[in-house]
């Protein structure tokens, strides 16, 4: 449905004003009940408080008015269900607060952290897993949080890396942004940046290309944002993501697993390729994080697997992301696959593999066992680290 009917009376240069997307959020019952039938359970959900509730006019306007299960609208209202607490849930699902060294930064790895720089976003994603920040909890970033925790990443020579999160760093002016940016770029020991946002997904008007000039300064720097299914590949958003990329800005994509909304091969499958033919590649799925009341929009982790499973040799392998799980207590992300390995030399088939030859039987994406063999050599050692200097990568500045 075309936006000028969900929005009549909204000028042209209005709905293009990412500010005012922004200042015309919609965030009651009252509001958005002009545009959908609310269920009881909606109705429930934006009665409960706790993570806020946002969507821009832009993101609603794709929201199915009659179905409850339009995905869309999954992940912009709240049910009720968030209210219940689940066996094994969190407030702080991956241990962050134990490696904030600083209130900006959390480091869980030798190489690189999080800086985050805000506790607002366009949308709030209920399916979000540091509600207890985007919620309100904790209150704002200012300007003396985010330079301390410049300062701080300055002083970490092993860090090559820095995520700039929050919240959405997207909600922030490109005065904002750059006062952030710049100083990270200085520091010597920084290779790369990156930007999480989910702007090209619920407020594309963001990406313009005075935003996009801003980011290619100050390469290499990677968007990182968050397409969840394939009704998000709008116009707009193939506009934004083109935008970025044509601009020398790759982008990639971290999509989460969500029960009932993109947990099918279809789904998933549809979300995979739309990225990739919009040049975004899909970094990873994730399995949903074990935060407080968001058990319902979780899946069994084997269902993760199942899915890639079943969309191998299926999907482009340029369009497949790894299933990823941010481990519990601050264990860090871990990736997880399909098992194609087979014990042993199926039934039938021993005879056709040359006696001696040592190797592994492996499951094609056909369902057929295949045999690889192991070359005559083993050895993996590498003679040359001997002489190349540890730690030393061309083009990267002093530690």
């Amino acid at each position: 449905m075309d936006w000028h009917e969900r929005f009549p009376g909204v000028a042209e240069a209005d709905w293009r004003d990412w500010r005012w997307q922004l200042r015309h959020a919609l965030r009651s019952a009252g509001e958005l009940e002009r545009l959908v039938e609310l269920t009881d359970g909606e109705r429930r959900g934006l009665a409960l408080g706790g993570l806020r509730t946002a969507v821009t006019p832009y993101y609603a306007a794709l929201m199915d008015p009659a179905q409850p299960s339009c995905p869309v609208r999954r992940q912009a209202i709240p049910l009720g269900l968030e209210g219940e607490v689940a066996a094994g849930d969190r407030r702080d699902p991956t241990g962050e607060e134990l490696h904030r060294p600083v209130r900006a930064v959390v480091r869980k790895y030798p190489d690189r952290a999080l800086l985050l720089v805000t506790d607002t976003c366009p949308v709030y994603c209920r399916h979000c897993t540091r509600r207890r920040i985007t919620g309100g909890e904790e209150g704002a970033f200012d300007r003396a949080a985010v330079e301390e925790g410049i300062a701080w990443i300055a002083g970490q020579g092993a860090l090559r890396e820095v995520i700039i999160s929050g919240g959405d760093p997207g909600v922030l002016s490109d005065d904002r942004l750059e006062s952030m940016l710049r100083p990270l770029r200085a520091i010597r020991h920084l290779e790369v940046l990156r930007l999480a946002t989910r702007a090209p997904v619920v407020l594309p008007m963001r990406v313009d290309e005075a935003l996009v000039r801003l980011l290619r300064r100050h390469a290499p720097l990677f968007v990182i944002t968050h397409f969840n299914h394939a009704k998000e590949l709008t116009p707009e958003a193939t506009e934004a993501c083109a935008m970025l990329v044509d601009g020398g800005v790759p982008v990639e994509n971290q999509a989460v697993l969500l029960r009932g909304l993109n947990s099918s091969a279809r789904a998933l499958g549809e979300l995979f390729t739309g990225l990739l033919a919009r040049r975004v590649r899909s970094l990873y799925l994730h399995q949903g994080d074990l935060v407080d009341g968001t058990a319902h929009l979780r899946t069994p982790l084997s269902a993760g697997v199942a899915l890639l499973r079943e969309l191998r040799g299926k999907v482009s392998g340029l369009a497949l992301p790894h299933l990823a799980i941010d481990l519990p207590d601050g264990g860090g992300k871990v990736t997880v696959a399909p098992d194609y390995v087979v014990g042993g030399a199926p039934a039938g088939l021993g005879q056709a593999v040359e006696s001696g030859v040592r190797g592994t039987w492996l499951m094609g994406h056909a369902g057929a066992p295949v045999f690889y063999p192991d070359p005559p050599e083993t050895d993996i050692d590498c003679a040359y680290d001997e002489v190349w200097p540890a730690g030393r990568v061309p083009g990267r500045g002093a530690g």
